[in-house]
């Protein structure tokens, strides 16, 4: 009888854990991003489960282990947030396999990805051709997703939490300067005090801080 206490008690702990280190960590993990938003709740449900099975494991340890695991997480949030190249190590980048309407081959390899399973995702998409495309990427967490040729609703980053977005000035024909220049004209010195920047419809729209 007392086993059945301890797992009780351990589970509700584990179960008020989960749902408060979800409102701490974000939403971001209810619909993992990358592979290592992933990876967290794997190990995070492992520990639960594993432990609440385990009768050598108190409650205190338990709690400890919890925390532990939530302040390394915390931790690596916080570094992927500071410095972009730890960001891009630990969640990979995403895969340009079309650019402009050409195919990159290197880049259907460089993802491990075969001509089939591409068309596949395209047909789940309701695309017949890839000669519709304009753009397609697969995401850091392998999803795909595409800009078709004739999309005019189309938007395009081209500055994320203070940075430029190359990629998106790639996609637009421009260049750092010519979004420097873009930024001074309303009223802005620095890159840094821009939060988030879109081109939508030949337009510059900037949201800062």
């Amino acid at each position: 009888m007392e086993s059945y206490i301890l797992i009780t008690i351990k589970l509700s702990i584990g179960f008020l854990c989960l749902i408060l280190f979800m409102n701490l960590s974000g939403k971001g993990n209810l619909a993992p991003m990358s592979a290592a938003d992933q990876i967290q709740n794997y190990v995070l449900g492992g520990i639960v489960g594993g432990i609440i099975y385990s009768p050598q494991i108190t409650i205190v340890q338990f709690v400890v282990v919890l925390f532990i695991w939530a302040f390394l997480n915390w931790f690596i949030r916080f570094l992927k947030l500071k410095n972009r190249f730890i960001k891009r190590f630990i969640d990979g980048e995403r895969i340009i396999v079309v650019r402009n309407g050409k195919v990159i081959p290197e880049n259907f390899m460089k993802a491990k990805l075969s001509t089939q399973t591409f068309t596949t995702m395209l047909r789940m998409k309701e695309i017949s051709s890839i000669g519709s495309l304009k753009k397609a990427q697969i995401e850091q967490n392998g999803q795909l997703t595409v800009i078709q040729m004739d999309d005019e609703e189309q938007s395009y980053m081209v500055i994320s939490d203070g940075e430029i977005y190359e990629e998106g000035l790639e996609d637009i024909g421009k260049d750092e300067d010519w979004l420097l220049a873009q930024i001074q004209e309303q009223g802005i010195e620095k890159v840094e005090d821009i939060f988030f920047a879109e081109y939508f419809k030949n337009k510059l729209r900037l949201f800062t801080y």
